[in-house]
This record gives structure tokens, C-alpha cells and sequence, in this order.
């Protein structure tokens, strides 16, 4: 780390992808967390349908699990920016600044970018003979997307793989001393604790 009090800004390309890839990360956690409460008002209804009026509606619960999967598998890279991913925090939280960033860095190289280009890689098979064949429900009333929601498989690799590639940066960025594009440098940048 630079010895002089002000820590040089990053180089600007860096920057620029990092920031742009929070960006997609951002908007895209932003736009299917509001499935969250559409969720709920359709459980509501499911549950008035089916103890109220004695009606059942299949679409309707199988719409609750598409946005289920949907909100959990687009907003997975979202968690990872927000640091609200599952972590075993038995050191880390005692680690400084830098430790973590080595932390963080090499996490995401050694497990995370591999983990999430498997399961891009094995997915395609699978998704690619859901779309083949224009899968649709088993149940009878069911939705006829199911190939649609075997797509979101792939699209959680993608959007986990996109930030880990920006987070992977941001904390390299730590690592060298320069001021990360947040305005953080490696000796202000600790997280929330748990």
C-alpha cells in the first residue's frame, strides 16, 4: 500500500467495469425483488382460493414457485454484492481489511468462478432439452413454462459469475492500495457484522 495519505483512484477502465457490472447486478436484484410481495399476495389468494371457496388453482401455485425461483436465482448475485451471502464466519470477521479482501479474492477465484462456470457448463444439456421440447408442466392446469424456469439456471451462473468477476476486482483493486470505486480504500473497507 501506497506510504503518501492520498491513495491513487483506480485505473479508469477497471473502474468503469466494475461499476458496470455492479450496475447490471443492482438493477437486476432491484427488478425481482418485487416479487417478493406479488408472491405473498398470490400465496393469499392460493389460500383464500383453496379454504375459502373450495377452488384450487394449480397455475396459480406453480406461479408461486417460478417467482420463488426466479427471486432466489436472479437476485443470488445481488446477495453476493451486498455481502448477505451465507458465510462462515468464525475468523473472518476478526480479520483486517486486507485479510478479508484476500479473502474475498481468492474465495471467489478458487470456488466461486469455478462453481459458477459448472453450473453454466452442466446446465446446458438440461435447459437446452426443456427448450427442445417446449416442456410444460406435469401437473393437469399447470403452467406450460417450465423450460422458461429451467432457463433461470443459467442465468444464476451468469449473474453469479458477473459479480464475482466485479468483487474479484474491487478487493484486487484493495489489495494494490488504490481507492476502490466505492471510495473505499482496504483500511476502510470492513463490512456489517452479523
Amino acid at each position: 500500500m501506497p506510504e503518501d495519505a492520498q491513495t491513487p483512484p483506480p485505473p479508469a477502465l477497471i473502474r468503469a467495469l466494475i461499476r458496470g457490472l455492479d450496475a447490471c447486478t443492482e438493477g437486476l436484484g432491484r427488478t425481482v425483488a418485487w416479487l417478493a410481495p406479488v408472491m405473498v399476495g398470490i400465496t393469499c389468494a392460493v389460500v383464500l382460493l383453496r379454504y375459502g371457496l373450495g377452488q384450487g388453482s394449480v397455475a396459480l401455485q406453480e406461479s408461486v414457485t417460478y417467482m420463488h425461483a426466479a427471486l432466489f436465482m436472479l437476485g443470488a448475485g445481488y446477495a453476493l454484492k451486498h455481502h448477505k451471502q451465507v458465510r462462515v464466519d468464525i475468523l473472518y470477521r476478526r480479520f483486517s481489511p486486507e485479510a478479508r479482501a484476500w479473502v474475498d479474492a481468492l474465495g471467489s477465484l478458487v470456488f466461486l468462478i469455478p462453481l459458477a462456470l459448472f453450473i453454466g457448463w452442466i446446465s446446458q444439456d438440461f435447459v437446452r432439452s426443456a427448450w427442445r421440447i417446449r416442456e410444460v408442466s406435469a401437473d393437469s392446469g399447470g403452467l406450460p413454462w417450465v423450460y422458461l424456469l429451467k432457463s433461470l439456471i443459467p442465468l444464476l451462473a451468469a449473474s453469479l459469475l458477473l459479480q464475482a468477476v466485479a468483487e474479484v476486482l474491487r478487493n484486487l483493486l484493495r489489495l494494490m492500495g488504490y481507492a476502490a470505486p466505492d471510495g473505499t480504500t482496504a483500511d476502510e473497507s470492513g463490512e456489517e457484522e452479523c
